[in-house]
């Protein structure tokens, strides 16, 4: 199992850890040992933080409150009270601690200092999402959100590898075979903020 990290907002790609909302979910914080594992690759922590299923169960509310806060922004619907209370809760707290060495820069926290770290991360973008353009990956299944930083801010998928070259590759299908596309993507249209198209 291997994360992805390209959503260009440490929040929104913790977000991502639970794949494919609108079908069949997969989630990729299965276990403990998963979350210590993102920490390091997201690089919050250089070592892996020592969490256990409660840390998890927690790490876990604070994602789904960070996808529903951002999915509201993105619909033009108040924030969840509750959600946003827990995020701010939780960046309140320590953020991981960094350490200077002679190989380089340490970081390192426990399951509330990664925590800290994402609710952060939620906070300055959903602070700043109106002069954003943040977007849901076009291809019908996916539903990570990512920050369209392209030049020319007309990015349609999460990333080329998982979603935008296996739509392309079904669509030629589709052409070859003399059959629609199967509704792969959502349209073909310059990507708009989804302010107008369903959450589920």
């Amino acid at each position: 199992m291997s994360f992805l990290f390209v959503s260009g907002n440490l929040a929104l790609d913790f977000a991502g850890t639970l794949k494919w909302r609108r079908g069949e979910p997969e989630e990729l914080l299965a276990a403990p040992a998963d979350l210590g594992r993102w920490a390091v690759e997201a690089g919050v922590t250089t070592e892996r933080p020592s969490v256990g299923a409660a840390d998890l169960r927690r790490l876990r509310a604070l994602r789904e409150a960070v996808y529903r806060l951002v999915t509201s922004a993105m619909h033009g619907r108040p924030w969840p009270d509750d959600d946003l209370r827990l995020v701010n809760a939780e960046a309140e707290g320590a953020p991981p601690r960094l350490r200077l060495t002679p190989a380089g820069v340490v970081r390192s926290g426990d399951a509330g200092a990664l925590a800290s770290a994402v609710a952060r991360s939620a906070a300055e973008l959903l602070g700043e999402i109106g002069g954003l353009r943040v977007r849901e990956c076009a291809r019908e299944e996916c539903t990570r959100i990512f920050v369209d930083r392209s030049r020319g801010g007309n990015r349609q998928w999460c990333g080329m590898e998982e979603c935008g070259n296996r739509v392309k590759v079904a669509n030629y299908r589709s052409r070859r075979s003399g059959t629609a596309p199967l509704g792969a993507a959502r349209g073909q249209d310059p990507p708009v903020s989804r302010s107008s198209t369903s959450e589920r």
